[in-house]
């Protein structure tokens, strides 16, 4: 059987080795778009830009790990249209015929129009290994940055700003930062901890455009304000990746619509990751995580061998902005009841989420305790009442 996933990221490299480790022992090939092996994004907007990690513990897998498996990976290589009747590949440099097809093209950030600025010089998203090697020569002590978006890709990069001294500015046009992920409680803690080490948080302000002609001045606000910035970041969100499945006809919905076996609306392609959707608890949903990516991948891979089995998430994602850590277990669409928990410093705590009664998600900033409990709950299908939650003096005794 020949197998060619296309997208090279985390989900196809989890993806390749697993299938590789279940015996598939056919023709196996990975395209990537980018001209560098699949690596790790999460640390590109932290620690890869900090400085604290190379590109070498970056990549995902050595460079002789893909021809010692037999895995064909083709760098630099763009898809370009999909032939379902025929299961034909087609690329900007040849052609790839399948029997199975898995697409794990991951996402692209979304900008602002042109018409607003949103291509000048000096503007930049944070998703490739490419806008960090763009960026990092403006990224010196003492340049203006403003951050567009106050969701955790906007939050994250104007945390490691200012560990690199820039003078930081983030705007966000809703009430408050964290306004579509996270309950108001989470969201002044995340708060509480950028002010604390000097960012500028503006919400409910609205941004008419960025200025400046041959390349970025600022932004203009629409009370007239205008903001100077040497760099400006958007982290105002990804778009999944659908251009090519739809072309192909395939059913989009929320990203490449698959069934509950990531087994998209034909039935020799599948999906997996940031840009693909998936039926859970009678909702279609799509993650953006590398827990997902991971899993979902690993599912996938089953699957096109003949497992038939499920794919059933377990939702969990972090974010590190400056020396703290955010942990969330869960997904908290639909609560009607929150519960905050104190932690053991000014800088820690927990927010417990709940949907008639049920414990749901946790977000739980530099608490692994609370984190771990909560987890384990959520994927137990338990939960405590919100008061025991809230008052219990050990919360390990919630798991006995």
């Amino acid at each position: 059987m020949r197998i060619v996933i296309v997208g090279a990221g985390q989900a196809a490299a989890s993806m390749a080795a697993r299938l590789r480790a279940k015996g598939h022992d056919g023709p196996l090939t990975v395209i990537g778009t980018e001209p560098v092996a699949p690596y790790q994004r999460p640390p590109l907007s932290k620690a890869y830009l900090l400085g604290e990690m190379g590109l070498d513990r970056l990549i995902l897998r050595g460079e002789d790990w893909w021809p010692e498996n037999g895995i064909d990976l083709r760098l630099d290589e763009t898809a370009t249209a999909v032939d379902p009747a025929k299961r034909i590949l087609t690329t900007d440099k040849g052609s790839h015929p399948y029997d199975a097809l898995a697409l794990t093209l991951g996402a692209t950030p979304r900008r602002l129009p042109a018409a607003l600025g949103g291509h000048l010089p000096g503007t930049f998203t944070i998703r490739s290994l490419a806008d960090v090697t763009a960026i990092a020569p403006l990224i010196r002590p003492g340049a203006r940055m403003i951050v567009i978006g106050g969701g955790y890709i906007g939050l994250e990069g104007a945390a490691v700003a200012r560990k690199l001294g820039l003078d930081v500015t983030l705007v966000e046009s809703a009430p408050r930062i964290l306004g579509r992920v996270a309950a108001a409680p989470t969201a002044d803690m995340i708060r509480a901890l950028h002010q604390a080490h000097g960012t500028t948080i503006l919400e409910n302000t609205a941004l008419t455009r960025i200025t400046g002609t041959d390349r970025t001045t600022g932004v203009e606000l629409a009370d007239g304000r205008h903001l100077p910035a040497e760099v400006i970041v958007q982290g105002i969100g990804i778009t999944p990746d659908t251009d090519l499945a739809a072309a192909a006809g395939l059913v989009i919905d929320n990203g490449i619509a698959t069934d509950a076996h990531c087994r998209t609306s034909d039935p020799h392609i599948w999906a997996a990751g940031d840009c693909a959707s998936f039926p859970q608890n009678g909702d279609r949903i799509r993650l953006e995580s590398v827990g997902n990516a991971i899993d979902m991948a690993e599912a996938a891979a089953d699957n096109i061998l003949g497992a038939n089995t499920p794919y059933a998430a377990k939702p969990w994602f972090w974010s590190d902005q400056f020396d703290a850590k955010l942990q969330i277990a869960g997904l908290n669409s639909g609560y009607d009841q929150t519960i905050t928990r104190p932690g053991e410093t000014d800088q820690s705590g927990s927010v417990w989420y709940f949907r008639a009664g049920q414990l749901i998600a946790v977000d739980a900033l530099n608490d692994a305790r609370a984190y771990m409990v909560g987890k384990r709950l959520i994927e137990a299908g338990r939960t405590a009442p919100p008061e025991t939650i809230a008052t219990a003096p050990d919360l390990k005794a919630l798991l006995k």
